[in-house]
């Protein structure tokens, strides 16, 4: 079975895993973060992220309770022309386990977590976070764990740096880094671009929010959001353009999405999309429609602010007759609709 999407070379593997196997991006960005002599990958599944490690560093420890699942990684290796993995099958917390495993520079663990939650929590993982800690603390004192994106930073009781990474303008993972792999407090990562953006050491003051949408909009890679590092953000971008050029501020468009919005036009790697206002209007498809015919449109995607039962029918009407070759984002807070088109095409 293959998942081409994610992989240059279509893994080996069940249906549920090729699901959950890390995309190759961050298998490669993770890899090279965590290079070294020696590493152990607990709960290394079929092997997706196994094959990174072991390009990356002179020896692997792959240890896999399935037995199914540690023979599918053993035929990634192997697709892979790798010879420098032992695999181990077991319960990566039997002491049995442990003692074929020797002192190591990195663990790295991806521990079995439910598909889905009410509410993502650090004691959702299997092995556990202190347990992985307790049990490998004689083999090394660094650490890494693949942890649900969806928890905050504030829900991660550990003395640890927290990485979100997006990949593709998508909310994707979420990495733990302990002892000496800790660099930074938060760190935001976009892939494949590999942009990156660290909390400062200081706290810095919440940015000012409008309900009035200005000249530009920014949306931020949701990494930037998940991190909790807005404030940064919108430093970094003040810094590009200088303190007169006109401030950012935020726009909530609904509780899960929001808006930089200002005067000052500047590109930062880690806005998901550069938008220019086209308009602010009352939401009413007919106008809405009669407004793009002239300016070049040609589809209209819809961000916010429509009932999922209602898109369909909504989307047909404001695209109605376009023909044109640009695509305008449309969000709808409060009965307003904000047009924006997109600037900075890559």
């Amino acid at each position: 079975m293959a998942r081409k999407k994610q992989f240059e070379k279509p893994l080996h593997g069940d249906k549920e895993s090729l699901r959950f196997a890390t995309p190759e991006p961050i298998a490669r960005y993770r890899a090279q973060r965590l290079r070294c002599r020696a590493l152990a990958d607990i709960s290394c599944g079929i092997g997706g992220q196994t094959v990174f490690f072991a390009q990356q560093c002179e020896f692997v420890y792959a240890v896999e309770i399935d037995p199914e699942r540690i023979e599918y990684a053993k035929q990634n290796c192997e697709m892979y022309g790798l010879d420098n993995v032992k695999f181990i099958c077991g319960d990566a917390l039997d002491p049995k386990v442990i003692e074929q495993i020797p002192a190591v520079d990195v663990v790295f663990s991806d521990p079995f977590r439910p598909p889905e939650e009410d509410e993502r929590q650090v004691s959702c993982l299997e092995p556990g976070i202190p347990n992985v800690l307790s049990a490998y603390g004689e083999k090394t004192k660094n650490f890494a764990f693949e942890a649900p994106p969806q928890m905050p930073p504030e829900r991660i009781p550990f003395d640890c740096e927290k990485e979100y990474i997006s990949l593709d303008g998508q909310l994707n993972r979420l990495t733990l880094y302990f002892g000496g792999l800790k660099q930074y407090e938060r760190l935001a990562v976009a892939l494949p671009a590999g942009e990156g953006l660290i909390s400062k050491a200081l706290p810095l003051p919440p940015v000012r929010e409008s309900e009035k949408m200005k000249l530009y909009a920014y949306e931020p890679e949701p990494s930037v959001m998940a991190a909790g590092l807005l404030p940064e953000l919108a430093d970094s971008m003040i810094e590009t353009v200088g303190p007169f050029a006109g401030g950012f501020e935020l726009f909530r468009v609904d509780k899960k999405r929001l808006l930089f919005t200002s005067d000052a036009l500047v590109k930062q790697p880690m806005i998901k999309h550069h938008y220019l206002v086209l308009k602010v209007c009352p939401f009413e498809p007919g106008e809405i429609n009669r407004f793009l015919r002239d300016r070049n449109v040609g589809s209209v995607v819809l961000r916010a602010g429509v009932k999922p039962e209602d898109y369909w029918e909504v989307r047909k009407e404001v695209e109605k007759g376009l023909e044109g070759k640009k695509t305008v984002h449309l969000f709808v807070k409060e009965g307003r609709a904000i047009l924006c088109e997109v600037i900075f095409q890559d």
